[in-house]
């Protein structure tokens, strides 16, 4: 059984989000963490037009435009900034080069873990947090079971189709209650909701 025929197995309205949905392509992020990780850094809570630009520039200023840990280290405030860098994410962006430089960003490692082992490993570096790495464990890592319940969207979605009234602690009870039907293929159901246009004709 195909993971949409599992889930529409088990969640009737998931099934009608999946059928009026349309199917999404593969992500390929070639396995590099380390780029993925610090294009989520400098994507946090800007627009995504905004970000693709932000991020560009920031290559441009790297030989063959990859920012490797020692040559962005190597970067002054100033080179950074002039990408359209705030200082805060400048920072968080060193932190990330630290880190792997220090520990290591290994995918062949890192996919030996489970995912809460990837969590635990990587939100130590500050500006990463539990849902920048939730990404990475979709998105780059390709993990078939990820529920990001404190995506904004996922949670605004969910609350739409399934029509839930609650907030708070009882509201994230509620959700963690309807993903669990869809195990092991939270993944897949969130990138339909992600993808779902509930007002669309």
């Amino acid at each position: 059984m195909s993971p949409e025929n599992y889930l529409s197995s088990k969640d009737a309205t998931l099934a009608s989000i999946i059928e009026a949905t349309s199917t999404f392509k593969k992500t390929d992020w070639n396995k590099d963490l380390y780029l993925a990780l610090l294009e989520s850094i400098v994507s946090q809570q800007i627009s995504v037009k905004a970000a693709d630009s932000i991020f560009a520039r920031f290559r441009a200023l790297f030989p063959e435009q990859y920012p490797h840990p020692e040559l962005l280290l190597a970067q002054t405030d100033e080179e950074l900034r002039s990408a359209g860098l705030s200082f805060q994410k400048i920072n968080y962006l060193r932190n990330v080069a630290t880190f792997s430089l220090e520990k290591g960003m290994d995918y062949a490692h890192l996919d030996t873990l489970t995912d809460d082992e990837i969590v635990d490993y990587l939100i130590p570096i500050k500006g990463v947090g539990r849902w920048t790495v939730e990404m990475l464990l979709m998105f780059v890592m390709n993990r078939p079971d990820v529920f990001p319940v404190d995506d904004l969207v996922i949670r605004q979605k969910m609350v739409k189709a399934y029509q839930l009234t609650e907030t708070g602690r009882p509201l994230y009870k509620q959700l963690h209650e309807i993903a669990e039907q869809w195990r092991p293929h939270r993944t897949m159901a969130c990138r339909y909701l992600w993808r779902w246009q509930p007002n669309a004709k």
